[in-house]
């Protein structure tokens, strides 16, 4: 397994290269469920000097649509990959990119409402997720956000069934997002710069640096070679298959300061 190292070894010269720094945004941008006006600080110095600033989540559609109106970022990767939406600010237009077409997102809501159905009746203790009703592709059950944390095994077993049905499932630190496709947060956000930005990253990857902290993250983690784990990410390093070259002091949004702090500095220098 890959080792975690201290941020503080991260080269200057690889921190000065960085254009744009992509996060995760539960336990990476919030803290204890909360954005801290000192995050949010950050995220606008980042772009004041020049860097562009995503988020890249598993929240849903009507999450996401108020997170690029209202936040400072250039664009939203929401539902694990299910979309990206980039809002323009001159023209006041939202341009808003689907994984699958509308007939085809209807269908999957209803099997998965039924597989919701199932999950709950099998894993006592688990719930639907307060934000299910904003999600326009996939399920989200709640492990430890509104309800008492899970055991593992509960965890595990949600996954399962997940997985028994055909749909991919992946963990974060509250949730259990569960689709039907084969997208994830890296190739949505690969398709929104390559449309958008006109960034093709698989050449630029060492110019973008990812901020995430649990294994529904894995797939940036393993793509960027400057991703950074916030401190928290130990407490499910068992479970993420690929872990990030670089790991904060600090957990959650004071170690995505850590990240913005660090990059800024060597931009000065």
């Amino acid at each position: 397994m890959t080792t975690l190292r201290p941020i503080t070894e991260w080269p200057a010269a690889d921190r000065h290269a960085v254009q744009g720094v992509f996060a995760d945004i539960d336990d990476t941008l919030t803290t204890d469920g909360r954005f801290e006006a000192r995050v949010l600080d950050a995220m606008e110095r980042l772009r004041a000097d020049g860097l562009a600033v995503f988020a890249i989540t598993g929240r849903p559609a009507g999450w996401c649509d108020m997170i690029a109106r209202m936040f400072p970022v250039d664009g939203v990767v929401g539902e694990n990959g299910a979309f990206y939406f980039v809002y323009d600010r001159a023209t006041k237009r939202m341009r808003r990119r689907f994984a699958h077409e509308d007939a085809a997102r209807a269908e999957n809501r209803r099997r998965l409402a039924a597989l919701g159905e199932e999950i709950l009746a099998r894993v006592p203790g688990a719930a639907l997720a307060a934000d299910q009703a904003y999600r326009e592709a996939d399920l989200a059950i709640d492990f430890r956000e509104d309800v008492a944390p899970l055991r593992r095994e509960d965890i595990d077993e949600i996954v399962r069934v997940f997985e028994a049905h055909g749909a991919t499932a992946k963990v974060s630190s509250i949730h259990v997002n569960g689709w039907f496709g084969d997208y994830d947060k890296l190739t949505m956000t690969r398709t929104m710069m390559q449309e958008v930005f006109g960034v093709d990253l698989a050449a630029d990857r060492g110019a973008y640096v990812f901020v995430g902290d649990s294994p529904n993250d894995a797939p940036m983690f393993a793509f960027f070679p400057n991703a950074v784990g916030v401190a928290n990410l130990a407490a499910f390093a068992e479970r993420c298959p690929s872990l990030p070259a670089w790991l904060t002091e600090a957990p959650a949004g004071a170690g995505f300061i850590e990240v913005a702090e660090s990059i800024l500095a060597a931009r000065r220098r």
